[in-house]
């Protein structure tokens, strides 16, 4: 079982910066592939970033490409995602996410465990 929570959310303004942190619970926290998701008020839940187990592999949405960027750090068992030049609509509840057997994945289904949801909200 893994346990993660969020933090990092917050207001800023169109084109400003931010960065979200993911702890994890557990000593296995090398065994999941990590992704992030977001999902703005109304709207499907879309997949983010994602992160392999070492961090050999990154897999990205293409409307953040080049702007956010996704890391990990396996001894502090947490992750995060730095984001740069924000949009309005990207406004969203950001979530992280653990899954152990689909390396790579961008779909929400494969992914087991979930935290609760940081708020990011980006104002014009």
């Amino acid at each position: 079982q893994v346990q993660l929570v969020e933090s990092g959310g917050g207001l800023v303004q169109a084109g400003d910066s931010l960065s979200l942190s993911c702890v994890a619970s557990g000593r296995t926290f090398s065994s999941y592939t990590m992704g992030w998701f977001r999902q703005a008020p109304g709207k499907e839940r879309e997949f983010v970033e994602a992160i392999s187990r070492y961090g050999a592999g990154i897999y990205y949405a293409d409307s953040v490409e080049g702007r956010f960027t996704i890391s990990r750090d396996n001894a502090r068992n947490t992750m995060y995602l730095q984001m740069n030049k924000l949009k309005t609509e990207e406004t969203a509840i950001y979530c992280c996410a653990a899954n152990r057997y689909y390396s790579g994945s961008t779909q929400f289904r494969d992914y087991n465990y979930w935290g609760q949801g940081t708020q990011v909200t980006v104002s014009s």
